[in-house]
């Protein structure tokens, strides 16, 4: 008996040793991984209705639906991200130049920032220089942002091409693998299936709910960009659909600034219905679609979809937004798994819960 205790101890140190090493040898592809996962748990519904279609025939089926998710979700990304560089190069172009002439904007609004200034006790002098330190930094950050991203294309390439891999196999064998998943961790088949559930709703409603308002709301915002003939729509609305995704945040960011800007410079009748296009329409769709896409899907209150979602950024990257609220949901589930089997144990059989007071 002492034997097999040993022999059990020193198996679990190996398969801790090697599961540690496997983890630091992928380290670099997790995103890839996560993202195919991800990926196989939005489009399953697809795959189970293609093997329907195909009496069965799980590889044919994955092919398919491997092609779909390229064409829906990557060849559009493609372009979008094609355009945005094309626009974010122009606009770093056209301020090195000069043709973007912020001498002259500032000269228009300068008399209201004296004013403003000498109230609030500020240097009239030191605001321009302020506002033209923070443009060349601005520019600054596109152009380095544009060499990291051309010297990182191969990489970028190859971990794209390594998640289309894996999400092949995620569509054909992802019931195989989820079984195989849940053989291995002992915890019980009604604990497995309330993580497994949770984390599939959460992830759904994630990428459902808040990409989805994410890219309405960036679409309206950079279409009117569009009307109102303002520079770079294309690149402003993929930065308002960006912020939409952070909560309390949300396009506002840039709407907001941009409409006070124009009033400033002497566009008032644009400033106004950018302020009111962008307080009625974009703003409001998040109002009208968050409880229609998300509402019945996930239930985390919303400090800790807050919480969640800027801490995911912050550690993981722009998968955060997902795998933060993914984690919160799987952290809340797991708690209260705990607290009702802990009041199951607390409430015996003989000693059954008083019925509440009738009114």
């Amino acid at each position: 008996m002492e034997q097999q205790a040993i022999q059990r101890a020193w198996f679990l140190i190996v398969l801790a040793v090697v599961t540690v090493a496997f983890l630091w040898l992928t380290l670099d592809f997790i995103e890839p991984v996560f993202w195919a996962a991800v990926l196989a748990v939005i489009f399953n519904p697809l795959q189970r209705q293609l093997e329907v279609l195909m009496r069965g025939k799980k590889t044919r089926a994955a092919l398919i639906s491997l092609l779909i998710i390229v064409l829906v979700v990557f060849v559009p990304l493609i372009l979008l991200g094609l355009a945005v560089s094309q626009e974010a190069v122009n606009l770093y172009n056209r301020i090195q130049s000069g043709s973007l002439d912020v001498q002259a904007y500032l000269t228009r609004v300068s008399p209201m920032l004296e004013d403003l200034s000498l109230r609030i006790g500020i240097e009239p002098g030191s605001i321009q220089q302020r506002i033209f330190q923070a443009a060349g930094l601005a520019a600054q950050t596109i152009a380095t942002r544009a060499v990291v991203v051309g010297q990182n294309l191969l990489s970028v390439v190859a971990k794209t091409g390594l998640m289309l891999y894996l999400l092949f196999f995620f569509l054909r064998d992802g019931d195989r693998l989820v079984g195989v998943l849940g053989d291995a961790i002992p915890m019980g088949v009604t604990r497995q299936r309330t993580l497994f559930s949770q984390f599939a709703s959460v992830t759904r409603a994630t990428l459902k709910g808040s990409l989805l308002i994410g890219l309405v709301q960036g679409a309206l915002g950079g279409l009117l960009f569009l009307a109102l003939d303002l520079r770079a729509p294309v690149f402003w609305g993929v930065i308002m659909a960006m912020l939409s995704l952070i909560p309390l945040v949300g396009p506002a960011v840039v709407w907001g600034p941009a409409a006070i800007f124009l009033m400033l410079t002497g566009s008032i009748t644009k400033g106004i219905i950018l302020a009111a296009g962008g307080a009625l329409v974009v703003g409001t769709a998040d109002n009208i679609l968050r409880p229609i896409v998300v509402g019945r899907e996930t239930r985390m209150p919303d400090y800790m979809v807050l919480l969640s979602t800027l801490g995911g950024i912050s550690v993981f990257g722009p998968a955060g937004f997902v795998a933060g609220p993914v984690l919160a949901a799987l952290f809340l589930s797991v708690w209260d798994m705990f607290a009702q089997e802990h009041r199951a144990v607390v409430l015996a059989p003989s000693e059954p819960p008083a019925p509440p007071e009738q009114l």
